[in-house]
């Protein structure tokens, strides 16, 4: 016990920065490669309650999510115009990626932005503070589950994206189920950590995902981009095979 609390506390003596540094020299390798970072290692890092292999980049901490969004937008060239971004939950790679980028006009925000980079403003996604029709783009990924109101959130989305504007709407999506799971009987971490894999989800997406898009006004395309990889692209770029929920604002 006793050598167990010494070595955990000469750990904690150690610099992050440091730590960094050994882990990514551990690390080194030409196996994978970050799209984000361009780091390139032996192996991404196991992630999540269920390790996930080769889904953590030891430089910029992005997942298979993160690596994909960054992709597409990149190769859907996306990002070449000049845009006014609504950024919701921003991730903190991609969020250093859009401030540097001279064709935005970036804003990022989430209900509490003291978990994100300096700079995030404190809004929540039910009651945007934007007038209608104000941003060119939006990301929003892995938001919506932990929204009690979600088609709220999502009319809100609709409503501040210009006509002909873009937005990227990512949920975890369980394709083996039709029909969105909610019970507001279940409230605890607990049982919510049970019912929809993760303590501070409150449902589980099925693929009926896309219709309550539509609802809310927007025209969709699911796009299977994971798909447009070979296997071995996928594994070295360590993409999830996820869905792009595209999703776009009428002119008319």
């Amino acid at each position: 016990m006793f050598l167990n609390k010494s070595i955990t506390y000469i750990k904690s003596l150690v610099p992050h920065s440091l730590k960094k540094r050994i882990r990514l020299l551990a690390l080194s390798g030409e196996e994978v490669h970050c799209p984000i970072c361009k780091g390139n290692y032996l192996t991404f890092l196991p992630y999540g309650l269920q390790k996930r292999p080769n889904a953590l980049c030891p430089n910029c901490g992005s997942l298979e999510r993160h690596r994909l969004i960054w992709l597409y937008l990149n190769r859907k060239q996306l990002l070449s115009n000049r845009m006014r971004m609504l950024h919701v939950a921003p991730e903190t790679m991609l969020f250093t990626k859009f401030r540097n980028n001279a064709n935005i006009g970036y804003y990022p925000i989430d209900k509490s932005p003291k978990h994100y980079p300096s700079g995030t403003k404190q809004m929540d996604l039910t009651g945007l503070k934007y007038e209608d029709d104000y941003f060119d783009s939006i990301l929003c990924s892995h938001v919506l589950e932990h929204i009690p109101d979600d088609r709220l959130a999502m009319r809100e989305l609709f409503r501040v994206l210009k006509p002909g504007g873009w937005a990227i709407l990512q949920v975890p999506v369980d394709t083996e189920r039709e029909k969105t799971f909610e019970d507001w009987s279940i409230t605890t971490p607990e049982e919510r950590q049970k019912a929809f894999g993760q303590w501070d989800h409150v449902r589980v997406y099925g693929r009926d995902y896309q219709d309550k898009l539509r609802e809310a006004g927007f025209t969709v395309m699911v796009d299977a981009f994971s798909m447009e990889f070979s296997w071995n692209e996928r594994f070295r770029y360590g993409l999830a095979e996820e869905d792009i929920f595209f999703c776009k604002k009428s002119n008319s």
